[in-house]
Parts: structure tokens; C-alpha cells; sequence
């Protein structure tokens, strides 16, 4: 108890710390990140829907086969588009997995209650030995 009292700033900064991290682990990414292999599962098993979310120029570079390219910055403003795919499995991606996490967000906030993103992103797709399409802009 002595400690305690010698040191309060200390313990109080420790406890402030320690509830904050707590905190944003329960709370989350807004969204469930998956890797290569469970996309690749819920494609085949659930048909979920995937999402990319780069910019044209870095779709039509090298694309999942079937995603639909929606740029991040338009994500919220298109999600009309998807509106029949609330409650499908759905897959963003990107580059690195940083704004497909920033996304599952945004799409939960409009109701869609199966929300996933690609851990790694197209980075991760290409290092499990998985194809890329190129070109068409679908």
C-alpha cells in the first residue's frame, strides 16, 4: 500500500493506459479481417461478394477474379450499389489491408452485418500463390 501511495502518478498513468488498450481491443477494426485462405473459403462455400478498393489504375493492374472495383473515398457514397448484399458474406480489399480495415467500418455503420477484410490485401493474395486478373473494369 505504501508503494501505492509513493507512487500514485504512476499507477494512475499505468491503469489509464492498460483500460485504453483494453478498450480498443474489444472494440475492434470494425470489421473481421480474414486471411487468403478463409476469403477463398467464403467465396467458394458463402459466394461473398468482394469489393476492391483501390483506385481504377490499380484494379485494372491486377484484380480477385469477380471483385468490383469501388474506390474507398466513393465507398459510402456507391453503397447503394450493394444495398441486395447486406447480409452476404462481403470481402474488401486493397492494397495492404489499411483501407479495406477503415472500410468494414463504414459498411457496418449502413447495415451490412457480414463485413470482412482482406489481412494483407492483394499483398498477401499474390504471396499464397493466388491469381490476380488483368484489366477489365467490372
Amino acid at each position: 500500500m505504501e508503494f501505492i501511495q509513493q507512487n500514485i502518478l504512476l499507477v494512475v498513468l499505468a491503469f489509464v493506459s492498460g483500460s485504453a488498450l483494453l478498450a480498443m481491443s474489444v472494440r475492434g477494426s470494425g470489421g473481421h479481417s480474414v486471411t487468403a485462405s478463409q476469403a477463398t473459403m467464403l467465396i467458394n462455400r458463402e459466394n461473398a461478394l468482394l469489393i476492391d478498393l483501390r483506385e481504377a489504375n490499380e484494379y485494372l493492374a491486377g484484380h480477385l477474379t469477380e471483385s468490383r472495383n469501388i474506390p474507398a473515398a466513393s465507398l459510402e457514397q456507391r453503397a447503394g450499389e450493394l444495398s441486395s448484399y447486406k447480409d452476404t458474406p462481403v470481402i474488401l480489399v486493397c492494397q495492404s489491408g489499411a483501407r479495406s480495415t477503415a472500410a468494414c467500418s463504414t459498411l457496418r455503420k449502413l447495415g451490412f452485418n457480414k463485413v470482412h477484410s482482406l489481412e494483407g490485401g492483394v499483398t498477401a493474395w499474390l504471396d499464397a500463390g493466388l491469381p490476380l486478373k488483368k484489366g477489365s473494369r467490372k
